[in-house]
């Protein structure tokens, strides 16, 4: 079953994504990256902006998505779908793609000046560790289902689902903001050390939500009713948000567990939903095109991007003020190319795109 605003949806968190890695290689507030260059701070604002909400949308969506999917094949099918769509790529990239990133990496930190001389192997092993990049998406997003199954394995009538679907009585703000301290406490809980992508309790919780909550038509409409209202706060919120934390590390655990974090994800999540129902559940001229491709774009948008950033910052005189638009430039003609040569090499576009690379 086909949602057009589940598709436009999806398509435009993956193309800020995109655009957000342009602004995060060169961040100035200690988040770590494979490119070690020092942007300009006042263009950080950007990824204040964006990271609080847009990949625990994105997580919303895939939760949606999977409620449809659940409609018409069972739980070892959905598995099996997913294992090929997630699992395939996100172990297949980290091995073919992942030693891209962390090659850059060493151009930087030299990751074995202290080891002496390391075989072969083990520099290609360590350098695609290194260059997981967003490749945790999938390897989350699989977790998420994984654990989705089993609660249904524990809720064979789906009736937590329909007690979330009552919710659809309240008006969209008041949902949202129901949302926010459940978020929190989510935001506390199985949190990996070192890797702290890896939120697992915040982010199983949004695709929970979605399976749970915003699948329910009638709460799509509800949400869609109070678009300009959760619009508004959302942007009030970036604004509070980014004043409140502008100049630390964002993806620190102390900013990622505060309440104010939780708040403008909420917020900023419901905003996003809402707006997409309510302005944009429509084709387009564009989003044919963009759909089967937009996986390949985020798969392969960073190793590409990091290889050209380091290019633009260790070979051109261009100034930082005029790298952030080169980058993003280069990256807008050549990613559509490189997707369409993986797709067209056999072996290689499966273990890179899974089942997208149809």
């Amino acid at each position: 079953m086909r949602k057009s605003f589940l598709d436009n949806l999806r398509c435009a968190v993956v193309l800020l994504v995109i655009v957000y890695h342009g602004f995060y290689l060169f961040n100035s507030v200690g988040v770590i990256s494979n490119v070690d260059v020092q942007g300009i701070p006042a263009l950080d604002v950007v990824e204040y902006v964006l990271y609080p909400w847009f990949m625990a949308c994105l997580f919303a969506v895939a939760g949606i998505g999977s409620f449809y999917a659940l409609q018409t094949r069972g739980g070892r099918a959905f598995l099996r779908e997913r294992a090929r769509r997630l699992l395939v790529p996100g172990v297949g990239g980290v091995f073919l793609l992942g030693w891209v990133s962390g090659w850059v990496t060493d151009q930087y930190a030299d990751l074995f000046g202290a080891a002496g001389a390391v075989p072969l192997p083990v520099r290609y092993l360590v350098c695609c560790l290194a260059g997981i990049g967003p490749l945790w998406f999938l390897h989350q997003l699989f977790a998420a289902c994984c654990v989705l199954l089993a609660l249904r394995r524990l809720d064979k009538g789906d009736r937590f689902r329909a007690l979330c679907g009552r919710a659809a009585a309240l008006p969209g703000w008041t949902l949202a903001a129901g949302l926010v301290l459940p978020a929190w406490g989510a935001a506390q809980l199985l949190n990996t050390p070192l890797i702290e992508v890896y939120r697992n309790g915040f982010y199983i919780f949004w695709f929970l939500a979605g399976y749970c909550l915003f699948s329910h038509e009638e709460v799509q409409q509800r949400l869609a009713a109070s678009a300009p209202v959760l619009c508004g706060a959302a942007a009030v919120g970036a604004v509070l948000y980014t004043a409140r934390w502008f100049g630390q590390n964002y993806a620190s655990q102390s900013c990622l567990r505060s309440f104010s974090t939780n708040l403008y994800a909420a917020v900023g999540v419901a905003a996003a939903l809402a707006a997409a129902v309510r302005w944009f559940d429509r084709e387009t001229r564009f989003t044919p095109w963009l759909r089967p491709r937009c996986f390949g774009f985020y798969v392969l948008d960073y190793p590409l991007k990091a290889v050209v950033a380091g290019l633009l910052c260790e070979h051109t005189p261009l100034p930082m003020v005029a790298v952030y638009p080169a980058l993003l430039a280069l990256e807008a003609a050549l990613l559509p190319l490189l997707t369409a040569l993986v797709r067209r090499i056999p072996v290689v576009r499966t273990l890179l795109l899974g089942d997208y690379a149809k």
